[in-house]
């Protein structure tokens, strides 16, 4: 399996769809990178020289964050938020969706699945000691 900045990439898919693999690359970025490199999007990736690899491994480190930069990039941000106490932030420390969906009925992907129904009837009395 050929390794681009740390990750390995799936041989037998199309070099288009193997770069999304990488954290912060999408089909667009990896059409766009692939342009730039001046490789066919169809290819697969077993069939990629090692100078292509290159190519590609050195457009990536050069213009864009990717893997663990924008990882720590992104977690960044959001202790920034939860910091400054504004409501996104909030929203994170409380485990709540943060983009304005409604949380009455379904928000299960954030707060998890978590089924909270109330239960019928009374509770029978306690056992006389």
């Amino acid at each position: 399996m050929p390794r681009i900045i740390g990750v390995n990439i799936p041989e037998q898919k199309q070099i288009l769809i193997a770069l999304t693999y990488i954290y912060g690359i999408g089909r667009p970025l990896s059409k766009k990178i692939l342009q730039m490199v001046q490789v066919n999007p169809n290819k697969r990736t077993s069939e990629l020289t090692e100078e292509e690899l290159n190519r590609i491994q050195k457009i990536i480190t050069d213009n864009y964050k990717v893997e663990g930069d924008l990882r720590r990039m992104v977690i960044g941000d959001i202790k920034r938020l939860k910091i400054i106490g504004c409501w996104r932030g909030i929203r994170h420390q409380k485990g709540l969706p943060v983009r304005g969906q409604t949380t009455r009925k379904n928000s299960r992907t954030i707060r998890g699945n978590i089924r909270k129904t109330m239960t019928s009837g009374r509770r029978p009395a306690s056992q006389p000691t």
